[in-house]
């Protein structure tokens, strides 16, 4: 059984520059693809953080650069995240107290389920499985702390 690291406050936690290694598998067609890069979370005007990724996914041998920018604001409960696209609109919660957390968003006929877990200080992992008519893909993001 795995152990995980409880976290009484996600944002204190997260604050800070990570590297990532993330891996998209389609499990329909088999195809796999990469993407390496930095995520850094910095303070946001008025509380929260905001969520900067960076970085090249390569697919099929091509390698392009990516990026993508979410806001985690202060959750209904104290140490908790109300995680947001860059536009605001809601993407998730997330609440580590456990050290693991699960999550759904619903995307058109799509669902994205989300799990969240924290090894230790520096390393916490996220996999999403996205499930829908046209996708069946896995994403496993591992996160590690630079600095």
């Amino acid at each position: 059984m795995d152990a995980f690291r409880p976290v009484p406050d996600v944002l204190a936690h997260l604050a800070g520059r990570w590297r990532v290694e993330r891996v998209v598998r389609d499990r329909a067609s088999g195809a796999e693809g990469r993407f390496r890069g930095t995520t850094v979370f910095s303070p946001l005007d008025g509380g929260g953080l905001l969520h900067e990724e960076s970085g090249t996914f390569t697919w099929q041998g091509v390698d392009r650069p990516a990026e993508r920018t979410l806001r985690f604001l202060p959750g209904p409960v104290p140490g908790t995240a109300d995680v947001r696209f860059a536009d605001g609109r809601p993407f998730h919660d997330l609440d580590l107290t456990t050290g693991r957390h699960t999550a759904d968003h619903p995307c058109s006929a799509d669902l994205y389920r989300g799990e969240f877990t924290v090894r230790d200080a520096d390393h916490w992992r996220t996999v999403w499985q996205v499930r829908g008519p046209a996708k069946d893909l896995l994403l496993t993001t591992d996160y590690a702390r630079v600095g």
